[in-house]
């Protein structure tokens, strides 16, 4: 997620210094995506500087509020549909391709060994008990964890079977 889009989706709802935006980004994302707080300064600057969100000072404490240019950058980014192609910078997948450069050898051991660790994972967010009551976004961030998870290993399976049949 960009934390551009995110910091306006957060102001979406309400304005807000810019801690309490740190939070709510990291609440909304189930608390997966942490912000550095100088981040959350710089990207605000930067939306400030674009005529996106407008500034406040009170007490010496910045206050952020999305204008309509904001709203209208945010609804754009909720209606795009992510690409992939091409496909996305994924470790697995960059793994598995090299190994095959390798050779069919090099390329099964790697595919078996990533093929366990993806499993234990997979087990893992499964199996995971909930620390307190996890909330929405939680369950389903887990949800995609799981969902990657499953994916990765039918993908797995599938580059075993090309080498196997040679192809």
């Amino acid at each position: 997620m960009a934390v551009r889009e995110g910091l306006l989706a957060v102001l979406s709802e309400r304005p807000g210094h810019g801690y309490q935006l740190k939070s709510g980004f990291e609440a909304a994302t189930g608390g997966v995506w942490p912000l550095n707080v100088g981040q959350v300064y710089t990207t605000l600057d930067r939306l400030a500087r674009d005529g996106l969100v407008d500034v406040s000072e009170a007490d010496g404490q910045r206050s952020y509020r999305i204008t309509e240019d904001g709203v209208a950058v945010l609804g754009a980014w909720w209606d795009t549909v992510p690409g992939d192609e091409p496909p996305q910078r994924d470790e697995l997948m960059l793994k598995v391709l090299l190994a095959v450069s390798a050779g069919k050898r090099q390329a099964l051991e790697v595919i078996d060994r990533q093929r366990k660790a993806v499993m234990a994972l997979l087990q893992y967010h499964r199996h995971k008990p909930p620390a307190g009551d996890p909330g929405l976004a939680q369950a389903m961030v887990t949800d995609a964890l799981v969902a990657r998870a499953e994916a990765d290993l039918r993908w797995l399976d599938r580059c075993e079977e090309r080498l196997e049949a040679g192809s």
